[in-house]
């Protein structure tokens, strides 16, 4: 591995290491006793959704029984609802309702007020290092197969 590739590794490494901190902090700032799996499962919803339960556990990184529970209290807030699978009348997807995407919106907006008194004071340069990273970042994870990234590595 070259030099530059495992500076780039290290520089992830750091960057997830460095948002977990974050949603840890705004997380114990805010008294919502809700599981994380909950706010991961409305996310990747809103990101993928329409989705069958199996994945939707992969991507919210819990067992299937879990997923079933956590559907299964969405479901009572209104916050998802099933849809018939057109490739396999037998299965389900789930979808986030307009009720989820509210719920989700005004748990992000509670977390940004949580972290507010860290980044008030952020000059002009580091908001916008800040935007630019979050552009970087949403670009790259929206891409399935990383392979077709020019230079990417196998």
């Amino acid at each position: 591995m070259s030099e530059d590739t495992n500076d780039l590794k290290n520089l992830l490494g750091e960057l997830v290491s460095s948002a977990h901190r974050v949603t840890r902090l705004a997380a114990t700032a805010t008294d919502d006793s809700r599981s994380p799996a909950v706010w991961r499962t409305l996310s990747a919803l809103r990101a993928y959704g329409p989705i069958r339960l199996g994945d939707l556990a992969r991507l919210s990184r819990v067992t299937q029984p879990t997923m079933t529970k956590i559907v299964r209290g969405l479901d009572d807030l209104d916050w998802i609802k099933r849809i018939v699978d057109v490739d396999d009348k037998r299965a389900w997807l789930i979808a986030v309702t307009p009720k989820g995407d509210a719920a989700l919106d005004g748990w992000r907006d509670t977390l940004a007020a949580a972290l507010l008194p860290y980044f008030h004071d952020l000059p002009s340069e580091d908001r916008a290092a800040l935007r630019r990273s979050i552009e970087i970042l949403d670009e790259r994870a929206s891409v399935s197969d990383p392979s077709v990234l020019e230079g990417a590595i196998a």
